[in-house]
């Protein structure tokens, strides 16, 4: 039985890409700043090769990387969740997803609460944590949702739980989605439920994401058309509106994402297992971080051997990212327009530098190959033949 499993440590950038100036992201590199970090200790991933990556000139590789590595330059337009996993899959955008610094048109918002039948609040970029704490109070006296953006193409909705039930805010949210298309199509309408009391609103684990569909037949259709089990870990049922999937789990953070693909390693199954751990994004990325980001990518290190010692003979271990979000950078909060790196494990690979790849899809087009399918998207496997 064939199995890959493939890790997206969300965010873990590693180098701003040759663009990146035009998004405002110049200098930028994800995982040179959580190096900074006392906590910060790889060395797992660095036997594996990640050090040997090209542009990363700031740590020392090994003389003998177990696997095969790359430097991935994403094609597409833009820097977000959405687009850095679909061009993973094969889809490209050519143009990034449209965005709302300014707020949301009047005419969408009014539509929403005629369909909701509740008011807005706040509709501006802001961070989570911040908006509940200035608009939670109003919240909760009004019953006005609270809705925000940021630099990413996201239309979010916080409510606090005692007021509107995730269930209902899931309703809420699934109405906007079917507002938000053509030219308002957000890449994500994102739940955003929370709990507590004045002055100490928190967020729940309830987030659930609501992803615009994908517009092409990508790596994880070819799949399960093909008769392979396409299984989704975390975030990645939602990113791809649970287009191509055969099965899915979400997941309450990266300790979690791990125990459940764990577990998915214990059973049969021939195809992909595609696992999203967000917590460096949502927790420490997004908040300027290190510690907290350096932390969280040593949590994964340590957790290594025990994916290794789950795999295979035939087995494959794919590790990625889909865009930076450098805790180090205090210009903004925002994503890195960055290279993210690659690695390749497999007890029948033999270890290559594979150089810098020009996008993202060579994954998807490597996982297709394994399986001997001929991908219907332009990239190139990173296969030996």
């Amino acid at each position: 039985m064939k199995r890959i499993f493939l890790f997206v440590l969300d965010s873990v950038g590693i180098g701003a890409e040759p663009d990146a100036p035009e998004y405002g992201d110049a200098g930028t590199n994800t995982l040179k700043s959580a190096a900074s970090s006392p906590f910060f200790h790889m060395p797992n991933m660095e036997k594996l090769g990640l050090f040997n990556i090209e542009g990363i000139d700031w740590h020392s590789g090994t003389d003998a990387p177990l696997a095969t590595v790359a430097r991935m330059q994403e094609a597409s337009k833009g820097k977000d969740t959405t687009i850095g996993h679909w061009e993973i899959a094969g889809i490209y955008s050519g143009r990034p997803l449209p965005t709302y610094p300014d707020g949301f048109p009047a005419e969408l918002l009014d539509e929403f609460t005629r369909r909701t039948g509740r008011g807005i609040l706040c509709n501006k970029p802001y961070s989570g944590t911040d908006v509940i704490r200035d608009y939670g109070d109003e919240h909760v006296r009004t019953g006005k949702l609270i809705v925000y953006t940021s630099a990413d193409s996201v239309f979010q909705i916080a409510a606090h739980e005692d007021i509107i039930p995730p269930e209902t805010l899931y309703e809420y949210c699934r109405i906007a989605r079917q507002i938000l298309t053509g030219e308002h199509g957000v890449g994500r309408v994102i739940a955003r439920p929370f709990t507590g009391n004045s002055g100490s609103y928190t967020r729940t684990t309830g987030r659930h994401d609501f992803s615009i569909e994908p517009p092409s037949v990508d790596m994880l259709d070819q799949l399960r058309d093909n008769g392979k089990d396409v299984i989704g870990v975390g975030k990645i049922h939602d990113i791809f509106a649970g287009k191509g999937l055969t099965e899915y789990t979400y997941t309450q953070g990266n300790e979690d994402g791990i125990n459940k693909t764990l577990a998915y390693m214990d059973k049969e199954f021939e195809g992909l297992c595609f696992i999203n751990l967000v917590d460096y994004d949502m927790l420490y990325g997004h908040r300027n971080d290190i510690d907290g980001y350096a932390k969280a990518l040593t949590y994964f290190d340590e957790r290594l051997p025990e994916i290794l010692g789950k795999m295979q003979e035939d087995d494959l271990l794919m590790i990625t990212a889909d865009h930076g979000c450098d805790p180090g950078y205090t210009v903004s909060t925002d994503h890195s327009r960055e290279y993210t790196p690659f690695l390749l494990y497999g007890k029948r690979i033999a270890p290559r530098n594979l150089g810098t790849r020009s996008t993202f899809a060579d994954i998807g087009a490597t996982v297709l190959d394994y399986f001997g399918i001929t991908p219907e998207f332009e990239a190139k496997s990173m296969l030996p033949h």
